[in-house]
């Protein structure tokens, strides 16, 4: 299913998931260095909350409840009706603002605005995030081998 835009459901998913996972204060720094205004009527303002995370033993294992998170929501509706709506973890009400303006700025003809100058960065900076901790585990790998003892002949 794709929007007017041509962006698919999988690809929203993939963008309010790169907004959710954001530092905290990241996104409105893009927003703001971009020049994004603060647009739309709140459908539900910025509020926190918390979700029940939840894991499985080995990736594969029956589901338990690991904890809990602190989530912080919102929802937007632009003049031209297109709801947007975000999520973020902690307590940030700035960034979850800005996560909802820009998934329903995504939905109209701002999209490649906003990927260029918000999704894009987000993505390299996560990215190397990822590489950086990647490196730091990769140092700390002990290799085992077996050797053979002489009396074992």
């Amino acid at each position: 299913m794709t929007n007017n835009y041509g962006a698919a459901q999988g690809d929203r998913k993939a963008w309010m998931s790169l907004m959710a996972r954001a530092p905290s204060g990241r996104l409105t720094e893009l927003c703001s260095e971009a020049e994004f205004e603060a647009q739309g009527d709140f459908i539900r303002a910025p509020e926190v909350g918390s979700v029940m995370v939840r894991g499985r033993m080995g990736g594969t294992g029956d589901a338990f409840n690991l904890g809990e998170m602190t989530v912080t929501r919102c929802a937007i509706s632009l003049a031209d009706g297109v709801a947007g709506h975000g999520y973020v973890q902690g307590r940030d009400k700035d960034d979850a603002a800005w996560a909802a303006r820009m998934d329903a700025l995504m939905q109209t003809s701002q999209a490649a605005r906003v990927q260029r100058s918000v999704l894009k960065p987000l993505a390299d900076e996560e990215q190397d995030r990822r590489s950086r901790r990647a490196r730091k585990a990769a140092a700390t790998k002990v290799e085992f081998f077996t050797m053979t003892r002489g009396e074992d002949e």
